[in-house]
């Protein structure tokens, strides 16, 4: 589990070394201004990680939005083969 630091702004000018040496830590570092929180910095590879957590989770979220359309009796399905043909037809010049 991740600690958290809490920083100053002053330190990223003065401690910088220190600073990046508790992101790779896998620490999170709270920086302030005035004692009042301005930002949150994670190390670069935790960064990748949130990123592609945000992005599986987006997926999900479409995946189920279309189970719930797809379960309505109103709801209209196209065949793969007419939905490809549609898209050459719009897309042609732009896939060569």
């Amino acid at each position: 589990m991740s600690k958290t630091q809490v920083r100053p702004s002053r330190d990223l000018r003065n401690n910088y070394a220190d600073v990046i040496k508790s992101l790779k830590q896998n620490e999170h570092v709270i920086i302030t201004n005035n004692g009042v929180g301005e930002a949150v910095l994670i190390g670069f590879e935790e960064y990748g990680r949130y990123e592609e957590y945000l992005h599986r989770q987006f997926i999900y979220n479409e995946l189920q939005k279309s189970k719930t359309k797809m379960s309505s009796p109103n709801a209209i399905r196209h065949d793969a083969d007419d939905v490809h043909a549609e898209l050459e037809q719009i897309l042609g010049s732009y896939l060569l």
